[in-house]
């Protein structure tokens, strides 16, 4: 299969590229579209078959549930059978943004999209070629972040065609993505909203607006290999380059001092460490802006990779803010190795 890579002007809803992209959806193929978190596959959602095909691209197990994506807030009620209030609160205050919500699913999705759960995840991305393509396909989108399963995800256009050149038929080149890091995911099908994976709206922003919400422990412990999940990015490794990353839990003074005693070791740091390293390393932003880390971090993965980093020591950011979703990244692009250095 031949893939095609389009540029598309981010400002223009009508265009070219986007009514391309309509007309591969429509036809039940997919597309690599970009949003302002990473770049979806996306596949018309109410299509059984089209939402396979995404699984088989990827390579994505079957019971690692999708993500629809909506244009308006209109679209929404005959997906789900039911909007709880509080969702109406999270969606006045968060959509269109990098924010999932999960309901209990109406029969118009289809089981596949949701690993034969009864529930759905539904969000309104903010890019606008995304909602254009949305509303020129006529139908919600279906779309995980468009890599090989298990690799870090994409953030601009090159790293799609790097994973996917040859499986799909069309990427459509919206730019750099803007966050850079994918969706915050919360259940409202308890009674209690659970944080299920975080992501560039941070739960101290969720809980501003509508009260207590749970964490789920598969956001910082590994979870067991037969839990079902109703959100992606919870259960497998994720995010990983083809280096061994292992994590340092300490301040820069202790983890430079390991780093540079580790022979051929790669750091992967903030920028206030670069001072006092004497070993390769890529840097994921300053570990004061917590937005930049999540803008940096699966480039800086990919770049290790570039750079053929064989061993890298990963230096772990703080568990609060946005800087929770970097971390979760990381734990899983880690396999889960952390080491505490004092």
């Amino acid at each position: 299969m031949e893939t095609k890579l389009i540029k598309a002007n981010a400002d223009s809803e009508v265009s070219e590229p986007v009514l391309m992209a309509a007309e591969v959806l429509k036809k039940g193929g997919l597309v690599a579209i970009p949003t302002e978190t990473v770049y979806g596959l996306a596949a018309n959602a109410l299509d059984e078959n089209a939402v396979a095909g995404i699984f088989d691209a990827k390579g994505r197990p079957q019971d690692n549930p999708l993500i629809v994506h909506i244009a308006e807030i209109s679209e929404l009620q005959p997906l789900v059978t039911d909007i709880p209030e509080k969702a109406r609160l999270l969606a006045k205050a968060f959509w269109p943004g990098p924010l999932t919500m999960i309901f209990k699913r109406s029969p118009l999705i289809p089981a596949v999209v949701s690993a034969g759960l009864d529930s759905v995840a539904i969000r309104m991305p903010s890019h606008p070629l995304a909602r254009a393509i949305i509303k020129a396909a006529g139908v919600p989108l279906a779309a995980p972040s468009a890599n090989l399963s298990g690799s870090p995800s994409p953030t601009c256009a090159q790293h799609v065609l790097q994973d996917l050149n040859g499986r799909i038929p069309l990427i459509i080149d919206g730019g750099t993505c803007n966050v850079g890091l994918e969706s915050t995911v919360v259940s409202l099908v308890g009674e209690t909203p659970a944080l299920l994976r975080p992501g560039g709206i941070s739960v101290e922003q969720l809980s501003a607006v509508i009260g207590e919400i749970t964490i789920d422990k598969g956001i910082l412990n590994k979870l067991e290999d037969n839990r079902k999940v109703s959100s992606p990015g919870m259960k497998y490794k994720h995010y990983s380059p083809k280096a061994n990353v292992i994590i340092l839990d300490g301040d820069s003074d202790l983890y430079c001092k390991y780093v540079n005693s580790i022979p051929n070791a790669f750091g992967l740091c903030f920028q206030e460490d670069i001072p006092k390293l004497t070993v390769p390393y890529v840097s994921f932003g300053s570990e004061k802006d917590d937005s930049e880390q999540a803008h940096l971090l699966f480039n800086a993965l990919r770049e290790l990779d570039r750079r053929g980093a064989k061993t890298v020591y990963a230096r772990a950011p703080k568990q609060t803010g946005v800087s929770l979703a970097v971390y979760n990244r990381l734990l899983r692009a880690a396999g889960f190795q952390v080491i505490k250095i004092s």
